[in-house]
């Protein structure tokens, strides 16, 4: 059974940091996409950033580009969401995902993953 299970939210004041972590288990995950999205109250899920099979190759949306970076560690089926510089606009509930196909492109639209994590709260204060 496949799961995915996300760790590190929390409260932070704006301008600090957080990391986010998603352990994958069930499958190897080295093969796919893994993303990251977020939901904020009344509103639609968002594309936050993703990061490829391939080493090294990463896409973000554009208000997160600078100050979030993805990263994976497949040995440990693991990837992260480092965020710095938090606004309070960030704040919203934090999913990551994995991709429908192996060896895919990294997709930016909620429907183009397949597992999904439970979900970890980020809160940024003013």
């Amino acid at each position: 059974q496949v799961q995915l299970v996300e760790s590190g939210g929390g409260l932070v004041q704006a301008g600090g940091s957080l990391r986010l972590s998603c352990a994958a288990s069930g499958r190897t995950f080295s093969m796919y996409v893994r993303g990251w999205f977020r939901q904020a109250p009344g509103k639609e899920r968002e594309f936050v950033a993703a990061i490829s099979w391939s080493v090294g190759s990463t896409r973000y949306a554009d208000s997160v580009k600078g100050r979030f970076t993805i990263s994976r560690d497949n040995a440990k089926n693991t990837v992260y969401l480092q965020m710095n510089s938090l606004k309070p606009e960030d704040t919203a509930v934090y999913y990551c995902a994995s991709d429908r196909t192996p060896y895919g492109s990294m997709g930016y639209r909620a429907f183009e993953y397949e597992y999904w994590g439970q979900g970890t709260q980020v809160t940024v204060s003013s």
